[in-house]
């Protein structure tokens, strides 16, 4: 399986790729703050890159449980600028983490190359057409209601085949709007409006995604499930639960792995291959 985009060519069949995530916002569940100074966010781009990140994916608005939207100008000023010093230094494609048109063609005018859009396009009706006039691929996510209530008891009849349809359904949207079916990713939405035991369940039957014949995206990184798995721990001790999590999507079938700590998560990914593909 492969994906082309601006400047890039993936080949999933030689292995796993890694998407460093890098919030530009003061609120992420995870590092809000830590990178919202643009010289900071380019530092840690480029660090990631050297980790071995595939994909730099930057956000400007949390999609954490319970956050707030931001408008369309503040999500263009925090991620704008980092993606146009970005672009000139860096040598992998950057992904933009937005539910907003005009925020996505802005980034891809700026030189993002993919669009990562955590609503499967249903948040925003012009966010289609905006991917497919730039010719980008997609990564399209499922979700359960939106951030501000997508944790609030969030219940299915059907865990997996809910997730499927509503995953068919944006890819319909996708393609009725132009964007070819090779440019597209999809995304089961771990910790996006389910439970601990929806994304335990999500990563058990990650293999029944692969009838899709399209990458699959998984996002466990230092989620709340890996916390309340593992006692209840904070964030900042998810690490050896985010490697487990990784390596059981890598074996049951994941193409990308939306990560914080890239270093770790490369040779996690590394290990998960050769214990699947073989050396």
């Amino acid at each position: 399986m492969k994906l082309s985009g601006k400047n890039f060519n993936f080949n999933f069949s030689v292995k796993t790729h890694i998407m460093g995530i890098l919030n530009v916002t003061p609120d992420s569940f995870s590092d809000g703050g830590h990178f919202f100074n643009r010289d900071r966010a380019i530092e840690q781009a480029l660090r990631m890159q050297a980790d071995g990140a595939d994909i730099i994916d930057i956000g400007g608005e949390s999609t954490r449980p319970g956050s707030e939207p931001v408008s369309v100008r503040d999500e263009i000023s925090r991620t704008i600028p980092v993606i146009q010093s970005l672009v000139k230094v860096a040598n992998i494609p950057v992904s933009i983490d937005t539910c907003k048109s005009q925020v996505a063609d802005a980034a891809l005018s700026a030189g993002a190359s993919i669009v990562n859009d955590i609503s499967g396009l249903r948040f925003d009706k012009n966010m289609a057409h905006i991917i497919a006039r730039h010719k980008a691929p997609v990564a399209i996510m499922h979700i359960k209601g939106t951030p501000k209530n997508m944790q609030n008891n969030p219940v299915y009849k059907s865990l997996i085949p809910e997730i499927m349809d509503s995953l068919r359904e944006s890819i319909a949207i996708a393609e009725q709007a132009g964007i070819p079916g090779d440019r597209i990713i999809i995304d089961p939405g771990i910790g996006f409006g389910k439970t601990a035991a929806h994304n335990l369940e999500i990563i058990r039957r990650l293999d029944e995604f692969a009838g899709f014949e399209k990458p699959v995206l998984l996002g466990p990184s230092r989620k709340s499930f890996i916390g309340k798995v593992l006692g209840d721990l904070p964030v900042t001790e998810r690490l050896e639960g985010t490697a487990a999590a990784v390596a059981a999507a890598i074996l049951k079938g994941a193409h990308i792995l939306r990560v914080h700590d890239v270093k770790e998560m490369v040779r996690v990914a590394r290990l998960a291959d050769a214990i699947k593909k073989g050396l």
